[in-house]
């Protein structure tokens, strides 16, 4: 995957609340159950995207986290900069220093249309886009398979 663990949680994470978004506060624990993320290490990216002003806490017992701004305002990728920062989408795939056109490495000229076209799609795509498509088109944020009560 191109995109860390952590950002792969951190937007699983964010759907989540979007799609829960009736709820003044999403609690982290539910989170970390429903979406199978260890609570610990989803606290550290939730913290991560509250600094960036992504997302919104409250400490309590009707405490949680929820959307800092409307899902039209946040893109997928305002998520993997503030995690990841945006070095998919400026450095080589191989990790080489000075790769371009002067010096490419042996998948510059694949890679470079690939991160381009990766840039853009992520600057197109709001959450709000994407909570529709889980909402409205059964698209799913887990492998977890829910049990049907007996």
């Amino acid at each position: 995957m191109v995109l860390s663990k952590a950002c792969d949680y951190g937007i699983r994470a964010i759907l989540y609340i979007a799609v829960n978004t009736e709820r003044q506060f999403v609690p982290i624990n539910e989170i970390a159950k429903e979406l199978n993320i260890s609570f610990h290490f989803l606290t550290k990216i939730l913290q991560v995207l509250t600094q960036k002003g992504i997302l919104a806490s409250f400490k309590g017992p009707k405490g949680g986290v929820r959307l800092a701004r409307p899902g039209n305002d946040i893109l997928l990728y305002d998520i993997v900069v503030a995690i990841d920062g945006d070095d998919l989408f400026t450095q080589c795939v191989l990790g080489l220093e000075g790769c371009g056109e002067g010096k490419p490495c042996p998948l510059h000229d694949e890679w470079g249309p690939i991160r381009d076209n990766l840039k853009t799609v992520f600057q197109q795509r709001t959450i709000a886009d994407l909570a529709k498509q889980i909402t409205h088109m059964n698209y799913r944020l887990t492998d977890l398979i829910k049990s049907e009560s007996v």
